[in-house]
């Protein structure tokens, strides 16, 4: 199934809501509606191993979110006022939009959600044997608050930029096991699919995240009690087969509440990177792949290690695209100071692929792969030149 062109019929949510357009699902005999029963042992598996607890930088990061949250909420009043004066003098052609006072708030409200994930965490940790006796409900009692602080998170942005958000085939997401590819375009779409699919119908998201996000006390706590993966990026061949490995060994074990999240890019879009990605596939030599490449706009071509790892895995996995837009104002601090999110409207589509329209062989599923990406490429640009979709 591919994506559908915008419709000018979709409904416009309210500032904090959001407004979905699906379609039926034909039934089988499993009952998802997506291809088929597959066998497998539903349940939680073992996180996986590989990364060590780093326990000086894990205790120098959480003093030092406690230490910029105290800063924050006692000069907050002196900040918010030199925010606010600064909004009125430098507004702009676009208006009194408070861009630095939301700004300062957003920040204050990050860092309101990750003391407060902490000391969640901590409190979880230090009554486990008493109200969280047994792994399952250990692992179920961390996915609440992953849960929690994923959703907190999204809600604060949505409300202090004053965002809407339009979603179009959240049904396509609505049942395990399957491989959720996600376009990463700012730091902000990690929260993305954990708010709009993952909390909603309490399904367990397995991440594949970059290593250097573990300098985030909440995600290096209740991310490492939880089957993730924060992947090294580079090395040598050795690790970089390791990390593929692991990457595949995330999707053991899944039934209909779980699926692996991974963002095939690798890395948030920009024009740059996209112009260094198309030019070290002609330097190696692929010129099919370069041409596809070349014809990117909004998204970088798919590194193939990790999600060709999980097109390859046995059980095959249905496969789960997310495209979204809307959220590109926030690919830098100095865009989202300016106001890139005031009064944003993210729209984001879902379509789901069976597993058998994957193609068998390692090759062809490369440039399968990139045909997808080129199709989330093409959406992104008519959402965008589509006046009735256009961002506000």
């Amino acid at each position: 199934m591919k994506p559908d062109e915008p419709s000018t019929s979709t409904s416009t949510s309210t500032s904090t809501s959001t407004s979905t357009s699906t379609s039926t699902s034909t039934s089988t005999e499993d009952g998802s509606g997506h291809g088929g029963a597959r066998a497998v042992t539903a349940g939680w598996v073992k996180p996986i191993e590989g990364v060590r607890i780093n326990w000086p930088r894990r205790i120098a990061v959480i003093w030092l979110v406690w230490f910029a949250w105290l800063l924050a909420l006692t000069t907050a009043p002196m900040t918010l006022l030199g925010a606010g004066l600064a909004d009125l003098v430098l507004r702009g052609g676009r208006g009194l939009r408070w861009c630095r006072v939301r700004a300062l708030l957003a920040l204050g409200w990050v860092l309101t959600c990750e003391v407060g994930g902490v000391m969640l965490a901590t409190w979880m940790w230090l009554a486990r044997w008493l109200l969280f006796p047994g792994r399952e409900r250990w692992l179920e009692a961390n996915a609440t608050l992953q849960r929690w602080w994923t959703g907190a998170l999204w809600r604060g942005a949505v409300r202090i930029f004053s965002m809407r958000v339009e979603a179009e085939g959240l049904e396509a997401a609505a049942q395990g096991p399957y491989a959720l590819m996600v376009r990463h375009a700012s730091t902000v779409d990690t929260v993305l699919a954990a708010a709009l699919l993952a909390n909603p119908r309490r399904l367990r998201y397995r991440y594949v995240l970059k290593r250097e996000l573990l300098w985030d006390p909440c995600l290096d706590i209740v991310g490492n009690r939880l089957p993730n993966l924060f992947a090294q990026r580079g090395g040598d061949e050795a690790a970089r087969e390791r990390e593929v490995a692991a990457v595949a060994r995330l999707a053991d074990g899944m039934g209909p509440r779980d699926a692996v999240l991974i963002y095939p890019e690798g890395t948030r879009f920009s024009p740059g990177k996209l112009r260094q990605s198309v030019q070290r596939l002609r330097g190696g030599g692929d010129q099919q792949l370069a041409e596809r490449a070349a014809r990117m706009r909004q998204v970088l071509p798919p590194r193939p290690g990790g999600p060709l790892a999980l097109l390859g895995v046995t059980p095959a996995l249905d496969v789960v695209i997310l495209a979204h837009t809307g959220l590109e104002g926030a690919t830098s601090l100095r865009e989202l100071w300016a106001g890139g999110l005031v009064g944003a409207t993210v729209r984001v589509k879902l379509w789901r692929i069976p597993a058998a329209e994957v193609p068998a062989e390692a090759d062809a599923r490369l440039h399968w792969l990139y045909d997808r990406w080129l199709e989330v490429d093409q959406w992104i640009q008519t959402v965008q030149a589509n006046s009735s979709w256009a961002a506000k």
